[in-house]
C-alpha cells in the first residue's frame, strides 16, 4: 500500500509539473479571454454550448445565445451567463454597440461559409470594443453528437481569410499534425504526446498556420489595443 500510495504521488507530481510548465509556456483558451476581456463588463457569447470557456472568467453581465435547449438547460445550471436566449446565431440580432465584446468560441465551422462571414461583420457592429473568435485552423471533419445535428462542422477558416479581415491572428493547441479528432492527441501515450503537442504552442502561437486552432482578435475601430 505504501508502495502503491508513492507511485501515485509521484504520477501526480509529474502531471501537476507538466500542467504548470505547459500554463507557463503555453498559454490555454481561458487565459488568453481572461486578458482579453479584463475589464470588459457586457460580453456577447454566441453558440455558449453548456461549458462556455467564460466560466472561469469573471464578468459582470454576459448572454449566452444557443438553439440547442438541452445546452441552455446545463449551461444555466451551472451559472456561466447572467442571461439566456434560445435563438439561431444566424437570425438573431442586436442593436449596435450593445455590449463590449463579442466571442464565437468553437461556433464558425458550424456555418456554412457566407453564414459565417455575415455573422461576423454583424458581431463587430454589436462590439464597442473587441470581437474575439476561436475555431480549429481550416476545416475539420466533425460530425453531430449529442443528438444535436448543430455540432456538424460544415466550413474552415484560414489564418489568411481572417487577417484579411483585419484580425490579429495567433495559434492554439499546438501543431496540427499532433491532434486529431476533437483535439485528442493522434499518438500514445496520450498524456505525453498531449503536453507536447502544447508546448509546441509556443512556436504555433506566433505562426498560427502550424497551429491546430486559431484564436483571431479584431479591436473595434478606435479602440485601443491591450
Amino acid at each position: 500500500m505504501i508502495t502503491a500510495g508513492l507511485m501515485y504521488n509521484e504520477k501526480g507530481t509529474l502531471r501537476t509539473l507538466l500542467n504548470e510548465i505547459c500554463r507557463k509556456f503555453s498559454p490555454d483558451l481561458y487565459t488568453e479571454l481572461k486578458r482579453n476581456l479584463s475589464g470588459y463588463d457586457k460580453v456577447l457569447d454566441l453558440g455558449c454550448g453548456y461549458a462556455s470557456a467564460l466560466h472561469q472568467i469573471h464578468i459582470q453581465f454576459s448572454v449566452g445565445v444557443e438553439l440547442f435547449e438541452p445546452y441552455i438547460l446545463e449551461s444555466s445550471r451551472r451559472g456561466i451567463h447572467s442571461q439566456y436566449i434560445k435563438a439561431d446565431v444566424r437570425r438573431i440580432e442586436f442593436k449596435p454597440k450593445t455590449f463590449d465584446a463579442v466571442i464565437a468560441i468553437d461556433l464558425l465551422e458550424h456555418l456554412a461559409k457566407q453564414e459565417g462571414a455575415e455573422l461576423l461583420a454583424k458581431m463587430e457592429s454589436w462590439a464597442t470594443k473587441k470581437v474575439i473568435i476561436f475555431t480549429p485552423n481550416g476545416y475539420l471533419w466533425q460530425d453531430a453528437c449529442d443528438d444535436n445535428t448543430l455540432q456538424e462542422h460544415r466550413s474552415g477558416w484560414s489564418v489568411d481569410e481572417l487577417q484579411g479581415l483585419g484580425y490579429t491572428v495567433r495559434g492554439m493547441n499546438g501543431w496540427r499534425r499532433l491532434r486529431g479528432y476533437r483535439t485528442s492527441a493522434k499518438y500514445h501515450p496520450v498524456l505525453l504526446w498531449d503536453k507536447i503537442s502544447i508546448l509546441s504552442q509556443m512556436i504555433t502561437y506566433w505562426y498560427p498556420r502550424l497551429a491546430f486552432q486559431l484564436l483571431a482578435i479584431k479591436w473595434v475601430k478606435g479602440t485601443a489595443r491591450k
